[in-house]
């Protein structure tokens, strides 16, 4: 299942990358949300978006102790979506040995050295 999870993410963020870079050939982001932005779609499109960003980040934030830590998840998930969601479940896979689901998805006993 690890290897499975890793492989996803990564798989992820080379999708996001070719296809972020084939929009950025084309236009810039500005210029496409100029064009995008009255439309209704694009609108619940977008706030679909941030709130499973948003939903994400409740996890990332219960995982993390500091709370550095989880400003600066919060500000890479809010900029770099995907990227950063995938980059911080392969973060998290990293850290579990040896790998469960519980070890993935609760927080670590809390160190009090680490804190």
């Amino acid at each position: 299942m690890k290897v499975f999870l890793l492989s996803f993410c990564c798989l992820v963020i080379a999708c996001m990358l070719w296809i972020t870079t084939l929009a950025s050939l084309d236009r810039s982001v500005l210029e496409g949300g100029r064009g995008l932005w009255p439309d209704p779609w694009f609108i619940a499109t977008l706030a679909d978006a941030y709130f499973a960003f948003l939903t994400f980040f409740l996890w990332v934030a219960y995982k993390e102790v500091r709370w550095l830590s989880r400003v600066g998840w919060l500000i890479a998930i809010l900029l770099l979506g995907n990227f950063a969601m995938s980059a911080y479940l392969i973060v998290q896979l990293s850290r579990t040995r040896p790998f469960s689901a519980e070890s993935l998805l609760l927080r670590r006993p809390i160190d009090s050295s680490s804190v």
